[in-house]
């Protein structure tokens, strides 16, 4: 599948990299905003973990549904669809003040970031296979600028006492037309070839489940991780180390920051040591910045656990993508938008769990428990070798 990388190349996956950092700086917007939501809505923290699992849920159910849409159509169109319509929830996130209005725009974010993130990371390990060599990492660094972005606009938005009819507006006034503008560049037949036949191809088949119910696992423990630091690291710094409400912000774009580092350098370490040594690592690390930020006196020191979770998680997830896509050479865009479920799964029981501990004991213990779970990934590792290969054939179980 290796081609020349010309200027056409290069642009579409310019084009790609803005669309993950659009994806981030709007995710960004919406999780760092939990708590202004949670008081605009009048949402109980008994009903917020409710809110906040109903939303991975719809995501499975549109990360299933543009498996379809690719099928009938193409990664590209699908993804030029869905993504400034995502950035219009944002804006209806705002707007509202009834239980119901939240819900529906909730609902409506989970449905289309679901198809977002299937149909985004599938041109990604299309581009990846053209290129021949590890890129992933450097499209989710792209998403963790993006988050770095949004969290500092949440930041200057509680700073300045700005309302969140006014962030998410604002926001989606810009971020609306650039999701319309670059996705006249997103890669398509032109610059992935016989991708896209491949793709055509491969709806007429299924992919065996077994070989990729590790990186399953592994995919499900890292969102667990994730959904514990985007759904509750600014209420764990206001409701239990006693934050301002702008400093508890920093906890989430610490964590992005540290994610955009370790991913702007992360292809270079997996070609070097590999992406065993790299997932491996990321784990361990990862499960001390949780015990760091469980333990923390006070705010500094939870931001600082914080940053070095984001270090230590920054390559697991686009390491498993691309991992699924060794596997299924042919069937790649299947193989990412069943890795992509485990996304929603990894969210769906990250963000009752956490939610559910802190209101029965304390977010310290709370934070024990994606601690423990990201530590699965440590014997999991071994199925990230390029060389861990489970032949497709008809007789494998699905």
């Amino acid at each position: 599948m290796r081609q020349p990388v010309d200027g056409r190349l290069r642009r579409a996956r310019a084009a790609l990299a803005v669309g993950f950092l659009l994806q981030g700086t709007t995710f960004a917007l919406l999780v760092t905003c939990i708590p202004e939501l949670q008081h605009r809505y009048g949402l109980s923290d008994s009903l917020l973990p409710v809110f906040l699992a109903a939303v991975p849920i719809l995501a499975g159910v549109g990360s299933v549904g543009s498996e379809h849409l690719v099928r009938r159509s193409s990664a590209r169109t699908v993804l030029r669809i869905v993504q400034p319509a995502v950035c219009l929830t944002l804006a209806g996130a705002g707007f509202g003040h009834r239980l119901w209005q939240l819900a529906l725009a909730l609902g409506l974010f989970g449905l289309l970031v679901g198809a977002l993130d299937a149909s985004m990371n599938m041109l990604g390990v299309g581009l990846q296979r053209r290129y021949g060599r590890s890129i992933m990492l450097g499209f989710h660094a792209a998403f963790s600028l993006g988050g770095i972005l949004g969290a500092a606009i949440a930041w200057f938005g509680a700073h300045d006492g700005s309302g969140l009819f006014t962030l998410f507006g604002s926001s989606a006034v810009v971020l609306v037309p650039l999701a319309l503008l670059i996705g006249t560049r997103f890669p398509g037949r032109a610059e992935l070839g016989d991708a896209v036949r491949e793709a055509a191809e491969a709806a007429a088949r299924s992919i065996p489940w077994r070989p990729l119910l590790p990186l399953c696992l592994a995919m499900a423990a890292a969102y667990i991780a994730d959904a514990s630091v985007s759904n509750y690291s600014v209420k764990y710094l206001i409701d239990g180390l006693h934050s301002a409400d702008d400093v508890a912000k920093l906890s989430y774009l610490g964590y992005m920051i540290a994610m955009l580092l370790g991913r702007a350098l992360g292809d270079r370490g997996v070609q070097r040591w590999g992406a065993v040594v790299v997932v491996r690592t990321g784990a361990v690390v990862a499960a001390l910045g949780f015990a760091i930020a469980a333990a923390a006196p006070g705010p500094e020191v939870g931001i600082a656990g914080f940053t070095l979770l984001g270090l230590g998680i920054c390559a697991i997830i686009p390491q498993v993508f691309a991992a699924g896509g060794r596997l299924f050479p042919a069937d790649s865009d299947a193989a990412v938008a069943r890795l992509n479920l485990f996304n929603y799964v990894g969210f769906l029981i990250g963000s009752p769990l956490v939610g559910a501990l802190a209101d029965a004991a304390s977010y310290r213990l709370a934070l024990l428990a994606p601690m423990a779970l990201i530590l699965l990934i440590v014997p999991l590792a071994t199925h990230f070798a390029p060389t861990h290969h489970t032949p497709r054939s008809q007789g494998v179980t699905r």
